[in-house]
């Protein structure tokens, strides 16, 4: 290595030296969720501070579903669809909980990537969909992607940001209870 070359790596390590590092870990105490955070300082010296952990997307969604399946416009039964009801579904596409041989076979059997976490199905044919994201959370690039064109095919996607279950399962059903009092979940049928 050269001279220049040298110096500008030596004046990046003394500089990588002297700044804080932050390294975090997430864990359960006492069966909640918390955020060990580390941070050693320029004189080497070490705190440790513990946080509350951001909630996971799934918990805001859980509490969302449980919250909208009360709702009276709720179906799960044939018998009892009519004009101003849906059912439900939801997309654990990212769920990570899956190994590589299972997320190819999945590929090919037609999930994609991107999609929303949960599908509304209302009476009259109409699809539309909630993504949850918690108060650190952002869409992922193939969410980036796929929202788009989901919505240039004519599909509404509503995106819940939230900091707790309580608050997305309020946001979800106000969602749901708009798309309900427009009426636009009657349209494809024009009933």
């Amino acid at each position: 290595m050269g001279g220049g070359a040298k110096q500008v790596v030596e004046h990046f390590f003394e500089v990588e030296q002297k700044m804080a590092k932050r390294q975090t870990q997430t864990t359960r105490m006492n069966g909640k969720r918390v955020r060990i955070v580390t941070t050693t300082g320029k004189d080497g010296g070490t705190k440790v501070t513990v946080e509350q952990a951001p909630v996971l997307e799934i918990d805001l969604q859980i509490e969302a579903v449980k919250l909208i399946k009360r709702m009276p416009e709720y179906v799960s039964d044939v018998s009892k669809t009519r004009p101003g009801t849906f059912t439900l579904a939801a997309d654990q596409n990212g769920s990570g909980f899956r190994g590589r041989n299972a997320a190819v076979k999945l590929k090919a059997a037609g999930m994609a990537a991107g999609e929303p976490d949960l599908r509304l199905y209302f009476f009259g044919g109409t699809l539309k969909a909630i993504e949850f994201k918690g108060e650190e959370g952002s869409l992922t690039d193939s969410q980036e992607k796929r929202f788009p064109l989901l919505r240039a095919l004519g599909f509404e996607i509503e995106v819940v940001e939230a900091s707790t279950p309580s608050e997305a399962a309020d946001k979800a059903v106000f969602i749901v209870r708009g798309w309900i009092a427009k009426g636009e979940t009657l349209s494809m049928y024009g009933t």
